[in-house]
């Protein structure tokens, strides 16, 4: 096994065993991260239903021209501040962190920050 292959399956060992804890229910919805080398994505995600209710990523139209100018930790901020904007149209107060079997830092850490910053709590 690779270097490269026992990272990913150690990550998603860690995300199993984040998604056994950690449930998306109608009054709080479930923000679930990837990330890959280039970009970040992130997700509200409703799991009783199945359902994604709002999602935002550096690939995203209002922020694709702006995120290539930017660091990819301060991309992410922007990517957490506008699902936190996007989840407070809908009506969204308190959410469950989900990072995704990745460690809470940098650019993870930034787009929590982000969604926090915008008045979303968890």
């Amino acid at each position: 096994m690779t270097v490269a292959n026992k990272k990913i399956t150690s990550r998603q060992k860690r995300q199993v065993r984040v998604r056994k804890k950690i449930k998306g229910s109608p009054e709080r919805l479930r923000l679930n991260v990837f990330r890959s080398n280039k970009h970040i994505y992130a997700q509200l995600v409703e799991d009783l239903e199945g359902k994604v209710i709002a999602s935002s990523s550096t690939m995203t139209q209002a922020l694709k021209s702006s995120a290539a100018k930017l660091s990819k930790t301060d991309a992410a901020t922007k990517v957490g501040e506008e699902l936190g904007k996007i989840a407070k149209e809908k009506g969204v107060e308190k959410i469950v962190f989900d990072r995704g079997g990745y460690l809470y830092h940098g650019r993870v850490k930034a787009l929590a920050d982000g969604v926090r910053s915008v008045g979303i709590n968890f």
